[in-house]
């Protein structure tokens, strides 16, 4: 049921969610003014998911996770930049003689 709502196995969800935490302040859940807690990381993080993977509009989030449009397109910006940073050297390289090779080998 999960891979089929975010696309992806619960454990790479949640290694994103825990490297978004640590790499980008925003997604770090904190209290209000008044000691109300805010929205929390997996929030946040499940409301891009679900705009990249179905390509909701963001006024759409608002009736799923109750977020607001400014705080859904925030996150949006904020996390793309934060998987930039945190996965660009592993996962977002440009491809090098070998991987080109192998993906002509395969099809």
């Amino acid at each position: 049921m999960f891979r089929r709502r975010f696309r992806m196995v619960r454990s790479l969800f949640l290694r994103i969610v825990n490297a978004m935490g640590t790499s980008e302040n925003f997604f770090v859940q904190r209290r209000d003014s008044v000691g109300r807690l805010g929205l929390s990381a997996l929030q946040k993080i499940t409301t891009v998911f679900r705009m990249l993977a179905y390509g909701l509009p963001v006024d759409a989030t608002d009736e799923y996770i109750k977020i607001g449009e400014s705080t859904a397109i925030e996150s949006l910006k904020r996390f793309c930049r934060a998987v930039m940073e945190e996965f660009t050297d592993d996962y977002l390289r440009s491809p090098n003689t070998t991987d080109v090779a192998r993906l002509l080998r395969i099809g």
